[in-house]
């Protein structure tokens, strides 16, 4: 099937997972996971009307960044684990950074807005399978409250959800778990008031399980392989 076939039988799925669960599907954000695909099949995913787009690399992405930059209205975004050291780089070429993990990458990524006059949209990425192979802060670690507390001072960003990647399960409801602990963190989090936090999105569901995320209160899916079909190897 084409990328644009593709994207029309998402949509269809998406609207059908929202209705099981009561929600409208304008509700859902479908993000296509550009990482290892050149310029030209994501201009196709542009085209079939799909703006938000999430790269993995910081590196990858600057190498193909000019040839997209025409794309008006498209928001890049960095999903994939962040070193400190390329911060100030994703703040340059990424409208969102999706993957915080501590405190020291947010306090640099918030010097490199501000030297940037931009205000960077950021997520923090929660380990809800306490995965030792996987990034992310623990659900009720120090860590989590670092960053929660940090947000007022770091007005270089906007604290605007949380994001997780589960353990992978062949039978997609495996991860019904992890993401129903994801939407409980996000309650709760809220439930505080906190300042200078907006905690209305859940990034959650890739291409094998976003119909389990989306009834579990997924804002955003994180679509690759659906989309593109399987990746080239880097």
């Amino acid at each position: 099937m084409s990328i644009p076939q593709n994207i029309a039988e998402l949509q269809s799925k998406i609207a059908q997972a929202a209705k099981r669960a009561g929600r409208s599907p304008s509700q859902i954000a479908l993000m296509a996971v550009t990482k290892t695909h050149p310029p030209d099949p994501i201009r196709e995913a542009y085209e079939s009307g799909l703006r938000l787009f999430g790269e993995n690399r910081v590196q990858e992405f600057s190498a193909k960044a000019d040839a997209l930059a025409d794309l008006v209205g498209a928001e890049w975004h960095m999903i994939g684990h962040l070193q400190t050291n390329k911060a100030a780089k994703a703040a340059e070429l990424f409208n969102a950074i999706d993957s915080v993990d501590s405190i020291k990458l947010a306090e640099k990524l918030d010097a490199a807005a501000r030297a940037l006059n931009k205000q960077l949209q950021v997520l923090i990425e929660v380990n809800v399978g306490g995965e030792a192979a996987k990034t992310g802060v623990a659900p009720d670690s120090a860590d989590l409250e670092d960053l929660l507390k940090a947000a007022p001072r770091l007005e270089g960003l906007n604290v605007r959800g949380l994001m997780t990647v589960p353990p992978f399960a062949e039978d997609p409801e495996g991860a019904r778990l992890y993401f129903r602990k994801l939407r409980a963190l996000r309650d709760q989090v809220a439930s505080r008031n906190l300042p200078a936090i907006t905690l209305e999105v859940l990034s959650m569901g890739m291409s094998h399980d976003f119909t389990v995320a989306i009834e579990e209160g997924s804002t955003c899916i994180r679509i690759g392989t659906a989309i593109f079909g399987e990746r080239e190897k880097p």
